[in-house]
């Protein structure tokens, strides 16, 4: 359950006509009164007799009361309180006690004896109500308000454990601004999906992804479409800036601009200047020139490497240093989703949108360390857009298993230091780089598995018993899996190139967990091509190379076979995350 305290306003008329309007609004529907300060106050939608313009004087009457120059500029107190999707229709009655809970946490109506303002709860839909007061107590005075938007929050988390709705983490302040109901409903006048604020933060976000200096960072904006104004001082040093659509604009026609400090609390320039400042190596050997990122496919396999290695910080490294990795983990995600083909496009988005929550927190992250993430991030942007298939589309695959790992290790981080809402927000993000991967992975494994079903009986059977030697504990479940030929014939592939597949395999199985795993082998088929430097998509090697050669040179192998391991109609590979 979500209140969400809208910022005070001063036509209380306006905002009644609002919610028992029904004309424009598709989810406005049967509007009526389910509880107000005095539990007699007119309801304009259900008595005919009653106007709007009965229950606005009824609520401003202490305000007018006032003397004119007492009176507050911004008079209207306006929250609405949102049930979750999953939860149950609650009744008039039950919203009706939400109501008045709400309106005594906040302080708007106290209760026990002390004075109140007048305020009224409107419910024009299922899930979610309106609650309306006037900034001014029976007797005169301004209510005791302060953070009402947070005692909302706390009292709302009481609610859903009495009423057994969905709970919602508990936030700690570092949460991006909610858009407001003004602004929702804008967006769904004009059509939009999501509201300007909301689209203004993720095109920054995408900015920023391995920007290296201001100039880049406001060239990015500028390329994306928005309107920019910089904010400098006499001196001529650049302090801020807002960013605008060209379409979204107020009454008078004119475009309306957000600070970054408004889309977020680490867009502010400040706080974006801090990435790069740390950017610089920190040694000679990271200051030897790079060749640059050769195309999305090394892009993506250097997101791999570099992602691969950031999953030990979360392990042994310092709180401060993990927060950084986890903040420059989101500039890779909106860099690969920025850059995928359109079938992973939308479950990449998701991932990035998601985990925008996760990648701020109280703990200060401190640059620097995650200058590799970054410039994994900086990679793919300028390694521009992926095709969907081949080597750019197999090795989106390899980096969306590895990214995996690391969002679910930001998770359990997020967890363990009691950050409710990060961790999950990280969860969700791994739930859609999943839908993600299945996408990216399917045909680059389905080569692997018709290369693996074609092995050789003698070399199947020594792979068997290699897997059984070199990961004892893992074996059967690898061999029960679809993906297990796949796996083969990277093994295969890994021993044709020179390397010592048992050693290989041992190495990439203990280095990272793998409880989180839906397929082992997917995720073993993806390290060891990795480590091994083998194609990702292995549909570009001659078919020999994996399977006559090998199986020549082997004979018969004394390892048993893999029986039972195949069912009828698993004639397909079925890549899991």
């Amino acid at each position: 359950m979500i209140p969400s305290v809208n910022p005070s306003g001063a036509d209380t008329r306006g905002l009644l006509y609002y919610l028992y309007d029904t004309g424009k609004h598709e989810d406005h529907t049967d509007p009526r009164l389910v509880a107000s300060f005095d539990g007699m106050s007119p309801d304009p939608g259900r008595d005919p007799n009653a106007a709007l313009t009965d229950l606005q004087r009824l609520l401003d009457q202490p305000m007018m009361a006032l003397a004119e120059h007492a009176r507050p500029a911004k008079h209207v107190w306006h929250t609405s309180v949102r049930a979750d999707p999953g939860d149950r229709i609650l009744t008039d009655e039950e919203w009706a006690g939400i109501a008045r809970r709400i309106v005594a946490a906040t302080g708007i109506d106290p209760g026990e004896g002390q004075s109140g303002c007048r305020w009224a709860a409107v419910r024009h839909a299922d899930d979610h109500i309106h609650i309306v007061a006037t900034l001014v107590t029976e007797d005169g005075h301004r209510p005791d308000d302060y953070r009402s938007g947070a005692r909302a929050q706390a009292e709302a988390r009481l609610i859903e454990k009495e009423l057994g709705l969905h709970q919602v983490a508990p936030g700690d302040g570092t949460a991006a601004m909610r858009p407001t109901s003004a602004e929702r409903h804008k967006a769904e006048r004009q059509g939009r999906e999501r509201t300007a604020r909301e689209e203004l933060r993720e095109a920054v976000r995408r900015a920023v992804s391995g920007a290296q200096n201001d100039e880049e960072f406001f060239a990015r904006l500028a390329a994306a479409g928005l309107l920019i104004r910089k904010r400098a001082a006499p001196s001529g040093d650049l302090l801020g800036y807002k960013v605008a659509l060209p379409d979204d604009l107020n009454k008078d026609g004119e475009p309306i601009f957000y600070p970054g400090a408004r889309l977020a609390p680490d867009l502010s320039l400040p706080r974006i200047r801090e990435r790069w400042s740390a950017d610089a190596p920190a040694s000679p050997k990271e200051a030897a020139p790079r060749t640059g990122p050769g195309g999305p496919a090394a892009a993506r396999r250097g997101t791999a490497s570099a992602v691969w290695q950031a999953v030990l910080i979360f392990e042994h490294g310092e709180d401060a240093v993990a927060a950084a990795h986890i903040a420059a983990a989101g500039e890779v995600l909106d860099a690969l989703a920025k850059t995928s083909a359109a079938h992973t496009r939308r479950g990449l988005h998701d991932a990035a949108r998601a985990f925008e929550r996760a990648s701020r927190s109280h703990v200060r992250a401190v640059r620097g360390h995650d200058r590799a993430l970054r410039q994994a991030a900086r990679d793919l942007v300028q390694g521009g857009p992926a095709l969907g298939r081949g080597e750019d589309g197999a090795t989106t695959a390899m980096a969306i298993d590895m990214l995996f790992f690391l969002i679910t290790a930001a998770a359990h981080w997020h967890a363990r230091k009691g950050h409710a809402q990060q961790a999950e927000a990280a969860n969700r993000a791994a739930q859609h780089l999943r839908t993600a991967y299945q996408a990216a992975a399917a045909q680059p494994l389905g080569v692997l598995y018709e290369r693996g079903r074609r092995l050789s009986r003698p070399l199947l059977q020594r792979q068997t018993a290699l897997l059984r030697e070199a990961l004892p504990t893992l074996a059967e479940q690898i061999l029960a899996e679809p993906g297990w030929y796949a796996l083969a014939a990277t093994v295969a592939e890994a021993e044709a190139a020179g390397h010592d597949s048992a050693t290989l395999l041992s190495e990439v199985a203990a280095r990272r967990e793998l409880g989180t795993a839906e397929s082992v082998s997917d995720v073993l088929v993806w390290r060891m091509r990795r480590a091994a430097d083998l194609p990702a998509d292995a549909a570009q090697l001659p078919e020999s190379s994996t399977v006559t050669t090998r199986s020549t040179k082997l004979g018969t192998s004394t390892g048993p076979s893999a029986p039972g391991r195949r069912r009828r109609g698993e004639d397909t590979a079925r890549p899991s995350r």
